[in-house]
């Protein structure tokens, strides 16, 4: 085989052409309204805080009145951190809406759940406050958003 010129090779044809990502939904102009109701919230929680903790405190000292206070801040803690991740996911990718709800939520259940557990098998005298300013973050965090949102919905 003597030859004496450039060989070519045959260009190779993609198998899938090339395919258009989807139509998204336009984002709402104003994002705000996600996380509008959190400094009222924040305010509520604030308020409970102080009850729960001077509740604990009238019924079992001091020890009570920390335990409640810190059942109190961590819901709210924890709530805040699920809007905010959710707001954020819904204005940069809705997609991301699910996968980052669920993640944010196995997350702070499990961090929940590790504290209830090592709370309910220390030897302090606190841990009943504890739950109980949980529950009561809990019912009220839960109550005022359902206020906010029925409060905010369009009547028709």
């Amino acid at each position: 085989m003597t030859g004496s010129g450039p060989v070519t090779v045959p260009a190779v044809q993609d198998e899938e052409p090339e395919r258009p990502l989807p139509d998204l939904a336009a984002l709402p102009a104003d994002p705000r309204w996600r996380v509008e109701h959190l400094p009222f919230l924040s305010a509520v929680c604030m308020a409970l805080l102080l009850f729960a903790a001077s509740a604990g405190f009238l019924t079992g000292g001091a020890q009570s009145a920390v335990g409640a206070a810190a059942g109190v801040l961590i819901v709210t803690i924890s709530y805040t951190m699920s809007t905010l991740v959710i707001a954020w996911a819904d204005t940069v990718r809705p997609a991301l809406l699910m996968p980052l709800g669920l993640l944010t939520y196995t997350v702070k259940y499990t961090i929940l759940g590790v504290i209830l557990a090592y709370g309910v098998s220390a030897d302090w005298s606190g841990k009943t406050a504890l739950g109980l300013g949980i529950v009561a973050g809990v019912m009220v965090w839960t109550g005022v958003q359902a206020w906010w949102m029925y409060r905010r919905a369009p009547r028709k």
